[in-house]
C-alpha cells in the first residue's frame, strides 16, 4: 500500500471540495479579504496535495524512500496547520489562528527540502 499516494488522493479531493464549498456556499458569507484568505488555503492544498502525489510516485523505487517518506508526511502537516488554518481564520474570523499559519509554511519549506536532499543522493 502506498500511503502517500493514498494520502495525496484524498487531499486532492478535500483541496476541490473545499474550494467549491468555499466558492459557492461561502461566496456571499465571507468579505473580500476573508475569501482571498480562504483562496490561498485552497491554492497551498492543491499544490502540496500534487506534491504528496509527485513523492507517493517516487517513494517505492527512491534510493531513500524512507527520506522521501517523511519529505511527504512534512508536506501533509504543512496542509494541516498552513491551509487548515487559512480555513477556520476565514469561517471564524478568530485571527489569532494565523499564527499557526506560518508553522504549516515551515513544513512546507521542510518536506521540499528534505525531498530534495532524498533525490539528490
Amino acid at each position: 500500500m502506498n500511503t502517500l499516494l493514498i494520502l495525496g488522493g484524498i487531499m486532492m479531493f478535500l483541496a476541490v471540495a473545499i474550494g467549491a464549498f468555499g466558492a459557492h456556499a461561502l461566496k456571499d458569507r465571507l468579505d473580500d479579504n476573508r475569501q482571498k484568505t480562504y483562496q490561498t488555503g485552497v491554492q497551498y492544498h492543491l499544490a502540496h496535495g500534487l506534491g504528496l502525489l509527485l513523492m507517493g510516485l517516487f517513494a517505492p523505487s527512491a534510493a531513500h524512500s524512507g527520506t522521501i517518506q517523511l519529505a511527504g508526511w512534512l508536506l501533509f502537516a504543512g496542509i494541516l496547520l498552513f491551509s487548515g488554518s487559512l480555513y477556520a481564520l476565514s469561517v471564524t474570523g478568530i485571527r489569532k489562528l494565523g499564527a499557526i499559519t506560518p508553522i504549516g509554511g515551515l513544513a512546507f519549506l521542510a518536506g521540499w527540502v528534505v525531498f530534495i536532499v532524498a533525490v539528490a543522493g
